[in-house]
Order: C-alpha cells, then sequence, then structure tokens
C-alpha cells in the first residue's frame, strides 16, 4: 500500500513538473539584445544546468531533460567522477540559493562526433542520483524527430557565458536572449559548406551565444510547453552579434537519444 501511495505520488510530482512548463513563468520582453541579452527571471528556466569542473569553474551549460539526465554539448568534454551538474542556480555568485549538485555517473557522447568538423556535437550525461523535481528544477521537453517548425518561431537561448565578444568572464546572473532561427541556406551565406544537417541555426540580428553558454538550451514555445531544438555548439570567436551561432540540432538526435535513455 505504501509502495502504491509513493508511486502515484511520483506520477503526480512528474504531472505537476511536466516537461516545458515552468512553474515560475519566464518573461521574454521582446526581442532583445547571451551577448546583448538580459537577466532571466530567477527560476523561470527550470532545466537550466550549469556544468562546473571540481573547483566550482562553470565551463558550460546543459538541459535537464529528464530526473536522470543532461543533454549537453559533445565538445564540453564533461568528465564523469570529477565534473557536476548544478541544478536550480540563477545568480552564481550567490550562497543563498537552494541549488543541487550531481555528480555525474556516465557522459556518453555521440558516436560520430567529430571535433573537427563540430558535426553530431551531443553528450548525454547521466546524474548520479535522481535531481528532486520542484519549482526551480524541471525538464524540458525534447524536439520529436520529425519536428517541423513553424516559419520564424522566436527562440530563447539561456546561459551564464560571456556577455560580449571581449568580456574577461561568464555573466554572475542567468542571461536569455530572444534569438530568429535562420534558413540553412541563410546560414550558408555565412559559413558555408560547414552547415550539416545535424545543426540549426539562429541569431544574426543583434545577439548571440558566447563562450560559457556552450551545451546549453535553445527552446521554443509549442503549444504552451517550451521544447529544446537546439544545443549550443558554435559560432563566431568573437561573439559577432550580426553572424548566426550554430546549435546541434535535437531532432537529428532524437532516436539516438532516446535508444541510449532506453539502454542505461
Amino acid at each position: 500500500m505504501a509502495f502504491l501511495h509513493a508511486a502515484l505520488c511520483l506520477a503526480l510530482l512528474a504531472g505537476a513538473y511536466g516537461c516545458g512548463v515552468p512553474a515560475i513563468k519566464p518573461v521574454v520582453n521582446s526581442l532583445q539584445r547571451v551577448v546583448n541579452g538580459e537577466n532571466a527571471v530567477p527560476g523561470s528556466w527550470p532545466w537550466q544546468v550549469s556544468l562546473q569542473d571540481r573547483n566550482g569553474f562553470h565551463f558550460c551549460g546543459g538541459s535537464l531533460i529528464n530526473q536522470d539526465w543532461v543533454v549537453t554539448a559533445a565538445h564540453c568534454e564533461v568528465r564523469a567522477g570529477t565534473d557536476v551538474a548544478v541544478l536550480g542556480e540563477y545568480d552564481r555568485s550567490s550562497r543563498a540559493e537552494t541549488i543541487q549538485v550531481k555528480s555525474i555517473a556516465r557522459a556518453i557522447t555521440h558516436p560520430y562526433w567529430n571535433a573537427n568538423t563540430m558535426n553530431n556535437d551531443i553528450a548525454l550525461l547521466k546524474l548520479a542520483s535522481p535531481a528532486q523535481l520542484g519549482a526551480r528544477v524541471s525538464p524540458v521537453c525534447l524536439a520529436t524527430a520529425s519536428e517541423s517548425l513553424a516559419s520564424n518561431p522566436t527562440c530563447i537561448t539561456t546561459g551564464w557565458g560571456r556577455t560580449s565578444g571581449t568580456a574577461s568572464g561568464g555573466a554572475v546572473r542567468l542571461q536569455q536572449v530572444a534569438l530568429p532561427l535562420v534558413t540553412v541556406s541563410q546560414c550558408q551565406q555565412y559559413w558555408g559548406s560547414r552547415i550539416t544537417s545535424s545543426m540549426i541555426c539562429a541569431g544574426g540580428a543583434g545577439a548571440s551565444s558566447c563562450q560559457g553558454d556552450s551545451g546549453g538550451p535553445l527552446v521554443y514555445l509549442k503549444g504552451g510547453a517550451w521544447t529544446l531544438i537546439g544545443i549550443v555548439s558554435w559560432g563566431t570567436s568573437n561573439c559577432n552579434v550580426r553572424t548566426p551561432a550554430m546549435y546541434g540540432r535535437v531532432s537529428a538526435f532524437r532516436t539516438w537519444i532516446d535508444s541510449v535513455l532506453a539502454s542505461n
């Protein structure tokens, strides 16, 4: 009976913190100018993960996709056993926030990740213990393998990366920025044949992600839920806000993600 009660509680919890619906609503004012971004509402992007080394240095972002798994970029080179995933963080200078620091049991890189071409830039991190879901920690929805994006949706990327191409360090508070998606043909005008079918292109309209944002989310609102369509991957070295940046295309990886989760 106690087991049934616990199972029911878990089911209710999953319902209360279903994917892509933050308990604390984000406020996205407009296409704001996380170069030329703005402070997020604390707790409003509850899937945002800070990946940190053992000294507490934030080096990449990630997205919580269920209680046990975080998705990030392969090029972040997360090391299981030494690096940690920090959940529920907003202000990195604060000691008052209720954060969850999770050891990483496994880091699984896409089998066709290519560091030279940046193709298939995705890795899955299995947490050593499940995340405790709540108002400030809950998962994002994943794009389906056949995700078709409406014409010109507004996408949001979030992170603690550098706030300009010349900034010495990352942002203290979580930044958000709205970006337009860029078609493959438009993107190829900047990047030529470096664009592959496992990449999605966004930005170039006065805002950009930057170093330290890598591995973090690119989401859009679909049917009332925020859906992960991209993983911050690469762009110009100086975070040029007039040049679109590249994100790993989640729909292209969905089958692989499902198979990894099912077999682990």
